[in-house]
């Protein structure tokens, strides 16, 4: 047993002595626990929830030990925050723009583009004054330029750890939570940077795109017949070199630079021949930029898969890269030494981080640029292998041996290299005066927050000290002893030991009983203090209300004493009753008892017993905090009122005692007197007690209505044997020659008609046809001819003119519908015409079919079924036998033996096609309706699954559902219903056609050979727009 049960039955083992009416204040006292011994810290390992005066292990354990300043205050150190000395700047990740930081690093450590920029006039002259910076606003800059000026500048000379590049992201017009494409990113910008420029007067300022970054080359076709050599130079920023099947940077320039034949249908036409000629076409490299920028093309194209996936392969390169060998002029130095690699972390084109290692020009030394994080490589050498170690990869290849002054990685998308210089630059960038201005404001603002955070790091350090002397002192004094004491709720002293949390003030309503005292079940979620801490506790918090030795209920205590009494006397008396009524009664005289309360009686006084037991557990939950809210409240006392109490099941209506005397049985004045004990508030029915007058009269006439309902079911089941039975019913498709008329009533009507004629004593008799219901509100029929033999004859049931006639004796008709048939011609008629009576009402044909159409396109979380087919020879034959088709035939003799206009064998299912329709056309009636439920249920077959679709959302979406059931990727899916082939990914499943229980037909293309890509559809489920909308693009 564990310890809080063993004292919850120590502090109530007196009630089986006392009797409630000798209840003392020492029995009180008991039930509450007042005296148990208070528990030892170190030996007791955590809280007594049964003792309330265990004040051990409620969170005093952080406030007694060694004092730590950092528990007092969740206030990071400012200087965290500031830069580290001899170290650059990071910038912050707004959501995916770390493609951006890595080449805003990257373009910031070339020191001729810093210094290009900072020479570039800036439009700020309303921002800035005479004597200095406009103290009113701050800075915002117009252009691009102005931008990167800005970002430079504090990149250069900022005091912070990191910067914010919002305003150059938001500038561009970028999406912060969309990962782009780097390298496209790259050369949109340069582009959009050059046109930029090229406004400027400066030449050192206008050309330093060029200059750096700008070098040719040249398309060389070669005829083989004359040896005319055609040229067409053209500029390029980056070599893009292919890096599938190599292993080294300089085999991929090799691949680039290689000549290739134009031979066969790829001929060369030579103006000089004048005539498609054998030939050979090359790149030559005529003049190579400052900076180099290889872009290795790791992102491709997927043919298979309709998109981009990322080669995973490693490719190695070395610090020092001699250009010389791929150079058509050979003069001059070509040698180039690595100044940056680009990183992309991640086995998937469409996510992952990008990261940059970058020289320090002016230093050497290697640094890595990780956002927010700047980390400096020791040896001032380039480390790229813990890069590669944290990139998981589904191919097994090995990282090849490097030697001295190489590297390998899988990750680098792009290599930098700069040209040689005999001369080291060590020329220190003088950042502009109305530049350095905006970055000292900036500083002085970073300054001062790290001064006032320091300030509220000192303030919460002092405050936490001071209230750590205070819990210490009061937690001495908490425990109450002999003294006047209170009572205080568990949570709230822990919430107060908490420093966490904000200390609320005491509430103590949840823990009172209904005389508004401390209810004695609540003693276990209590604990015990002196009135002295108590004082201070309510003086500094408030709340109440305040439970001192008063608030010890006396009535609680008797009456959990009565209880606990009843308890252990119950088995006696269950036997002792048992035996009552087992004897034979004397006489006449007793009281009638419910049988099925009879029965259980035992199991509702235990419950009844234990129902104090259990809302002391339900309103045992927070005391400072929420009760159970009122609808749960309602709900539970809801299902108590529907509970029948005891001798409640004799009960009738009106109160009375019920006249069913099956029910009930006589037991003696002893019997009763014993149960009454337990049940005080049940009925009490004397054996003279007579069964109630209201319910003799009410069984009086069910029992004449009863007979009456009889007489007239037998009666209209005479009269209408046939229609009743369903045999011999005349078909409007194949018109009876006896009769030139049949008259029509509602398919409701007669269901209903049936069902009581079947049942007259439990239904209620039918007294009208109904037929307003078939009609418009003009009076005109809803149904044409042609759908009454069809789709709309489940709505209806023909009647013969005679059952008619007894129609209209035996019930109320309001409406007569008839259809006439009658012969046009006056000799030899030809044609026959079926007449209406009332006539149709076009207008409100039109409108219930538009409707129906309506209600099919509007569903929501309807079914619909796929079914793969994945072998048309196999599956369709084992699954669907209606859809088998020749094994003999192939799938070209299929194709070319089908007349025109026949669908295709994959995308039809013929007689299963016609089943789908008719259910589907059932379900409107059963909407509009709401009387006639479906015939016919879909009955799924081996391939098919069932999925839930709304009309509103798109081919698209529905594919993505598809992959997941099926693992058929959206482009691999050919979708057709009924023969037609669903190829709008943006169209609607309501304007495609697909309606609820429709059957969709899935052919799938050859599966994904590399089931990673998988990962890049889920990343592609919305189109692709790059960089579209964004200021990459404007200019």
């Amino acid at each position: 047993m564990a310890p809080r049960l063993q004292l919850e039955k120590a502090a109530w083992r007196w009630a089986e002595t006392v009797r409630p009416e000798e209840v003392s204040q020492e029995h009180i006292e008991t039930a509450y626990r007042i005296w148990l011994e208070p528990c030892i810290r170190g030996v007791c390992r955590r809280n007594c929830r049964g003792n309330p005066n265990c004040l051990v292990g409620i969170g005093e354990h952080i406030w007694l030990g060694e004092i730590d300043e950092n528990s007092f205050h969740n206030i990071d150190d400012p200087n965290c925050e500031r830069r580290k000395k001899n170290s650059f700047v990071g910038l912050t990740n707004l959501g995916a723009t770390c493609y951006v930081n890595t080449f805003l690093q990257v373009w910031f450590l070339n020191l001729e583009l810093r210094q290009a920029l900072y020479l570039c006039p800036s439009t700020c002259s309303d921002y800035t004054m005479g004597d200095g910076i406009h103290g009113g606003k701050d800075y915002e800059p117009q252009t691009i330029c102005e931008h990167l000026q800005y970002l430079f500048a504090l990149l250069q000379n900022s005091n912070r750890r990191y910067i914010d590049p919002s305003g150059f992201v938001k500038a561009l017009g970028l999406d912060t939570g969309q990962q782009q494409d780097a390298q496209e990113f790259s050369k949109l910008f340069m582009s959009l940077l050059e046109d930029t420029l090229s406004k400027q007067k400066n030449p050192d300022v206008r050309n330093i795109v060029q200059q750096q970054f700008c070098g040719e080359y040249a398309y060389v076709t070669v005829c083989n017949q004359c040896g005319r050599e055609s040229k067409l130079v053209s500029k390029f920023y980056e070599l893009e070199l292919n890096i599938q099947g190599h292993k080294q940077l300089t085999d991929c320039i090799s691949e680039f630079l290689k000549e290739e034949k134009l031979e066969g249908d790829n001929r060369y036409f030579c103006e000089n021949c004048q005539s498609k000629q054998n030939a050979t076409r090359k790149i030559r490299l005529l003049s190579l930029p400052c900076t180099l920028n290889l872009q290795l093309m790791r992102f491709v194209f997927d043919r298979q898969t309709g998109h981009k996936k990322k080669l995973n392969a490693y490719i190695g390169f070395s610090e020092s890269l001699d250009m010389e060998p791929y150079v058509e002029h050979k003069g001059g130095s070509f040698v180039y030494e690595l100044s940056a690699v680009l990183i992309h972390r991640g086995v998937s084109a469409y996510s992952g981080h990008y990261i940059a290692h970058v020289k320090d020009p002016q230093s050497g030394e290697w640094y890595k640029f990780n956002d927010e994080d700047i980390e400096k490589m020791e040896g001032k050498k380039l480390q790229l292998g813990i890069e590669e170690d944290l990139e998981p990869s589904k191919s097994q290849t090995r990282k090849p041996k490097c030697g001295k002054g190489t590297h390998c990685s899988r990750n680098a998308y792009m290599l930098v290299y700069r040209l040689q210089t005999q001369e080291k630059n060590h020329t220190m960038i003088q950042v502009p005066a109305f530049l350095q201005e905006l970055v000292d404001r900036d500083n002085s603002k970073f300054e001062e927050w790290c001064v006032e955070m320091a300030e509220m790091r000192r303030q919460s350090v002092d405050k936490g000290k001071a209230k750590h002397e205070e819990v210490k002192e009061l937690y001495q004094r908490l425990p109450a002893g002999a003294e006047p004491y209170e009572f205080v709720s568990l949570e709230w002293l822990q919430k107060w030991l908490d420093e966490s949390t904000p200390t609320k003030p005491i509430d103590n309503h949840a823990c009172l009983c209904s005389h508004d005292k401390l209810h004695p079940d609540k003693i276990s979620i209590m604990k015990r203090i002196s009135e002295y801490a108590a004082d201070i506790f309510y003086s500094r918090y408030g709340g109440g209300p305040r439970l001192t030795v008063k608030a010890l209920c006396k009535d609680c205590v008797v009456e959990r004493c009565r209880v606990l009494r009843l308890k252990s006397q119950l088995n006696e008396d269950y036997k002792a009753v048992n035996n009552l009524l087992k004897a034979t009664m004397k006489g006449n005289d007793g009281f009638w008892v419910g049988k099925s309360s009879l029965r259980s009686w035992r199991q509702l006084a235990l419950e009844q017993l234990d129902e104090q037991d259990g809302e002391a557990e339900q309103s045992n939950g927070k005391m400072n905090g929420s009760p159970f809210s009122k609808d749960e409240s309602k709900e539970e006392k809801k299902e108590e009122e529907e509970e029948l109490n005891f001798n409640e099941d004799i009960l009738c209506p009106h109160g009375g005692l019920s006249i069913s005397e099956n029910e009930r049985r006589l037991v003696s004045q002893e019997a009763w007197s014993k149960l009454q004990q337990y049940f005080p508030k049940a009925p009490e029915f004397p054996s003279y007690k007579e069964c109630c007058s209201q319910c003799k009269i009410l069984e009086r006439e069910g029992e004449e209505n009863e007979a009456l309902h009889k007489m007239i079911a037998n009666e209209q089941k005479t009269s209408l044997p046939n229609l009743f039975q369903d045999k011999n019913r005349p078909c409007l498709s194949n018109w009876p020659e006896d009769t030139d008329a049949l008259y029509i009533v509602s398919h409701f009507f007669l269901e209903e008609w049936r069902k009581f004629v079947r049942k007259p004593a439990r239904s209620t008799p039918v007294s009208s046809v109904g037929n307003a219901a078939l009609l418009c509100p003009h009076g005109g029929l809803m149904f044409t001819f042609p759908s009454l033999t069809k789709e709309d004859s489940k709505l209806i049931a023909l009647i013969w003119p005679s059952e008619w006639q007894m129609i209209q004796k035996l019930f109320v008709v309001d409406k007569v519908i008839k259809i006439t048939r009658i012969e046009v011609g006056d000799v030899n008629p030809t044609e026959t015409q079926y007449i209406s009576e009332p006539n149709l009402c076009p207008d409100c044909r039109e409108g219930l079919l538009c409707q129906q159409q309506r209600d099919l396109r509007e569903y929501t979380q309807a079914t619909i079924y796929v079914h793969k087919v994945v072998d048309n020879k196999k599956v369709m034959k084992d699954s669907a036998p209606e859809l088998n088709v020749s094994s003999s035939e192939t799938e070209e003799d299929k194709e070319e033996a089908r007349p025109d206009g026949e669908k295709d064998p994959d995308f039809n299912q013929s007689n299963g096609g016609t089943k789908r329709q008719k259910t589907s056309q059932q379900g409107y009636v059963a909407y509009q309706k709401q009387v006639i439920r479906r015939s016919t249920r879909h009955r799924k077959v081996r391939g098919e699954k069932a999925l839930l679709v709304s009309a509103n959302q798109t081919l698209k979406e529905l594919k993505i559902q598809i992959m997941h059931a099926f693992s058929v990727a959206p482009f691999d899916q050919n979708l057709s219903i009924d023969g037609k082939i669903l190829n709008d990914d943006g169209a609607t499943l309501g304007t495609l056609g697909v309606i609820p229980e429709s059957v969709i037909l899935l052919k799938a293309d050859e599966p994904i050979a590399d089931y990673a890509a998988m990962d890049d559809v889920m990343q592609v489920c919305m189109p692709e727009e790059g960089f579209k909308g964004t200021g990459l693009l404007g200019h």
